[in-house]
């Protein structure tokens, strides 16, 4: 047996009996049950999750699922969710390695708003927030300078009647400092029949006239009257207005059977600004490289996804913007 020395006693130490922590308000309760709103009138459901509000499901009346959720999604609030709606602010894609991929909201938890929630014989919904102070994870780039004047609060409401599902995110600039953003909805449309790659029951048209960027090939381009389908490889285009086109309206071809027509507004304090739409799908190369996605699902989805991407004007202090997409079965 080997002699150790008698660890020494540890000091004295005095109890503070007054001592209390605060926790941000969304620390409080961290869970990320998902809260299911149902329109009662017409049967109308959706789905949402408290981490990054995120939208993990939408069925028409008739029960027919809208939206993709990836089968491996991490769901326990530790990541990102891979699939339904991903909220994308203060800023699309990653601009330099000090930013996040596609900013800070979807990587939170977000409150129920007080008294938010409603079913009526008109609709159904329910809004959640989220403060920047409440903001833990994933700031990056000039969000998470020490003692930053940047300061806002984000509204997600979500609405559901018997015909479409309203999404509506406000953004509202709480500081005194000016600071320009991007914000997009991350659609993942569930494709029907596993057709993804089928371009005469899945494509998306409306866009023609856009200007093109495709981050895939590098090519800049105007589109024709062609509809856009998914090539034998990665599409990741951006789609930007022509100077005519505010708003966005396109119609999304979800497979057999299965059609969508998407409409997308924005404004800044009032003024309205061009949407922008892009298209992903990662195609079998970059499936398999994610690993909350199946290696065989890109054939079950196709993402559309309006925001407000160029040409945004600076949101100062005291004021509001607001980004609207409806969605509706036809």
């Amino acid at each position: 047996m080997i002699w150790q020395p008698p660890r020494p006693s540890p000091p004295p130490y005095t109890l503070l009996p007054s001592l209390t922590l605060s926790l941000p308000s969304s620390l409080h309760a961290m869970s990320n049950e998902p809260i299911k709103v149902k329109h009662t009138a017409s049967g109308a459901t959706f789905t949402i999750n408290p981490y990054g509000a995120h939208l993990t499901s939408y069925t028409t009346p008739t029960g027919r699922e809208i939206l993709f959720l990836s089968r491996d999604a991490i769901l326990d609030g530790s990541k990102a969710i891979r699939g339904g709606i991903p909220l994308c602010f203060p800023q699309f894609g990653q601009p330099d390695e000090s930013y996040p991929q596609h900013g800070f909201l979807r990587n939170n938890y977000w409150n129920v708003v007080d008294g938010s929630q409603f079913d009526t014989e008109e609709g159904a919904g329910i809004s959640m927030e989220l403060e920047l102070k409440n903001v833990v994870h994933s700031r990056g780039g000039k969000w998470d300078v020490v003692d930053t004047k940047l300061d806002c609060k984000c509204i997600f409401s979500v609405e559901v009647d018997g015909k479409s599902m309203t999404n509506t995110i406000t953004i509202v600039n709480q500081g005194t400092e000016t600071f320009d953003f991007q914000v997009l909805l991350h659609a993942y449309y569930l494709v029907a029949d596993r057709k993804a790659l089928d371009g005469g029951v899945c494509n998306v048209k409306g866009l023609e006239g856009y200007s093109v960027s495709d981050k895939v090939s590098g090519e800049d381009y105007v589109l024709g009257a062609e509809p856009v389908i998914i090539p034998e490889t990665i599409i990741d285009r951006v789609y930007n207005p022509p100077k005519d086109k505010i708003d966005l309206q396109v119609i999304v071809s979800a497979g057999p059977n299965n059609t969508i027509s998407l409409k997308a507004n924005g404004q800044v304090d009032g003024t309205a600004v061009p949407v922008s739409g892009v298209v992903w799908n990662p195609h079998a190369e970059k499936a398999k490289d994610m690993g909350d996605f199946g290696d065989d699902q890109y054939v079950d989805m196709i993402c559309v996804e309006p925001g407000l991407l160029s040409d945004v004007p600076l949101l100062e202090g005291g004021k509001s913007a607001t980004f609207t997409q409806v969605m509706t079965s036809i």
